[in-house]
């Protein structure tokens, strides 16, 4: 495979022994060429400007800029710009901060190397993607009032892509009830009701004008069951669900 052919990588990355693993990891990869590592977010911004990478893996914790100003900075300038949050945070701010930014992935620096290749190839196809471990945990947090039984049917019917009139039909109530359960479901979310810009609306329901892949943004080949108990048994529809929770704060989903 020619250079020209492979996934150009940027890797944004202050710690020399992280720095290398990645560096070491993307050398195994055949579509991969890893094209600079600069090691501060003012070195990061220069590199993108002269390399222009296919996607960018970047550090949240840089020595002179937080890795979040840094992906704004870059997107401001190359709004088609694809960039992967690499940290150790798991944090739901930071998380919730790096998606609104911009992030088409967040990941966690602890992953097994194969979930960060996959989520490479994933974001560089225009997929967004972020691990069902991170998709549930922030999820649990989005609502300070929670979804009742019927209200969680709705949204994993939406998560699914099926209209309002396939809901009702499907659940056997009306389609007047399905968007009261979607208007309730918005309020809980925290969703306001305008579609955020720079997103083509896709047909669907009030909650489903989806521009992103929510099967990839959920990344739900990984099998995160066997690392995190706390998401045993909720794969899938639910993952889903989360994901829809989460585009629907993060503005990935369009309401």
């Amino acid at each position: 495979m020619t250079d020209l052919a492979r996934i150009r990588i940027l890797s944004v990355e202050d710690h020399p022994l992280l720095r290398e693993g990645i560096a070491a990891m993307i050398s195994t990869q055949p579509d991969m060429l890893l094209v600079g590592t600069p090691v501060n977010g003012t070195e990061a911004i220069e590199a993108f400007r002269a390399l222009r990478p296919d996607v960018t893996l970047m550090d949240l914790r840089l020595p002179d800029l937080n890795g979040i100003e840094v992906m704004i900075a870059i997107r401001a300038e190359f709004p088609e710009a694809r960039i992967i949050v690499l940290t150790t945070f798991e944090g739901d701010v930071d998380i919730e901060r790096a998606l609104k930014a911009g992030a088409h992935g967040y990941l966690l620096k602890s992953m097994p190397p194969q979930q960060m290749v996959d989520t490479i190839r994933r974001v560089h196809a225009g997929q967004k993607c972020i691990s069902p471990e991170i998709a549930a945990g922030l999820a649990e947090h989005f609502s300070d009032e929670a979804l009742s039984g019927r209200e969680v049917d709705v949204l994993r019917h939406v998560a699914a892509g099926n209209r309002n009139r396939d809901i009702a039909e499907t659940l056997f109530i009306a389609e007047e009830t399905v968007k009261v359960h979607l208007k309730h479901i918005l309020r809980k979310l925290g969703a306001n009701d305008r579609a955020p810009r720079n997103h083509p609306s896709v047909g669907g329901n009030s909650l489903s004008r989806v521009s992103a892949n929510l099967a990839s943004f959920a990344c739900e080949e990984v099998d995160a069951r066997n690392r995190f108990g706390r998401i045993k048994a909720r794969r899938t529809a639910t993952d889903r669900t989360q994901a829809v929770a989460i585009g629907v704060r993060c503005g990935i989903i369009q309401v």
